[in-house]
């Protein structure tokens, strides 16, 4: 599965030690991020990630480039609410593609221990099924 981490810097601290905890789930999996986040994570897990933009010079759009391309399975992205970010539009809209294309979203602690506990026990077949669907539509 293709797995999207994003953090504001107020969470990083959070998404970094919620990754080392998971690190066992993660690693069987394609990861991405935006940059300052991935290189958090990288420093203090052993994972392999995709790097993109940091998310103020375009690594949220990047990321919902893939899910609207059906190519993202899963995002993990730590929101801080109290504090107003510049690219808030950048941030409504990847939201919204994921509800869009129906893209499992985490956007605090909580929610994202939900997810990877499914993910672990295999629950996320259904994205294969779609990815499956739509390459059949894609060759008719």
């Amino acid at each position: 599965m293709n797995i999207a981490f994003i953090a504001h810097d107020k969470k990083k601290d959070d998404l970094v030690r919620f990754t080392m905890a998971y690190e066992n789930v993660l690693k069987d999996h394609q990861l991405f991020s935006t940059g300052t986040t991935g290189q958090r994570i990288m420093k203090e897990t052993s994972l392999d990630i995709h790097l993109f933009k940091s998310g103020p010079l375009g690594g949220d759009q990047q990321i919902g480039a893939l899910v609207a391309e059906n190519s993202m399975d899963l995002v993990l992205f730590f929101k801080d609410p109290l504090t107003a970010q510049p690219h808030e539009p950048d941030i409504t809209a990847l939201i919204r593609l994921c509800d869009v294309y129906s893209i499992p979203l985490a956007t605090n602690m909580a929610t994202a221990e939900i997810l990877l506990s499914g993910l672990k026990r295999g629950e996320f077949q259904w994205r294969e099924i779609i990815k499956r669907q739509e390459g059949n539509q894609n060759e008719s």
